[in-house]
């Protein structure tokens, strides 16, 4: 199967995938703040550079998209049949990484978590994982 666009036109798409503010990100960073909590956001100095950190709960929150980071619902099992090789390598190398950076900010005490991209269509179902994870997290005053 050939590609439907030009190798221009596939670069100038590829282009416009963000990295960084996405609609799943922000969908969570609304809930985030609905339920009254403060954010940072892309923390250059955590491993693997966490979407959203919080750092008087020393949480850090990864948003995934499932297709990009190999996510074991529908959307993130289908592989493209052009260039397959490719794409499992591609994902391959970003669920190791993915995984490296979990491990690190474990290790330097940060509770990390992982949400998924088909985990935020239900905006209650959210909700309460947030709710819980804050409340597992209590916000550390300093004496």
């Amino acid at each position: 199967m050939t590609d439907v666009f030009d190798p221009e036109k596939r670069s100038a798409v590829m282009r416009r995938v963000k990295g960084r503010d996405t609609t799943p990100e922000r969908k969570v960073r609304r809930a985030l703040t609905a339920l009254g909590a403060r954010c940072r956001l892309n923390r250059k100095d955590l491993p693997g550079s966490p979407d959203i950190v919080m750092p008087g709960r020393r949480l850090a929150i990864f948003v995934h998209g499932c297709f990009w980071h190999g996510h074991d619902c529908r959307r993130g099992a289908r592989v493209p049949k052009a260039n397959r090789d490719y794409w499992l390598a591609k994902v391959a190398r970003n669920r190791a990484r993915d995984a490296a950076a979990l491990d690190a900010l474990t290790v330097a005490g940060w509770r990390a978590k992982t949400l998924w991209e088909c985990e935020l269509k239900d905006a209650g179902a959210l909700s309460e994982r947030l709710a819980k994870l804050l409340a597992e997290a209590p916000l550390r005053r300093k004496p």
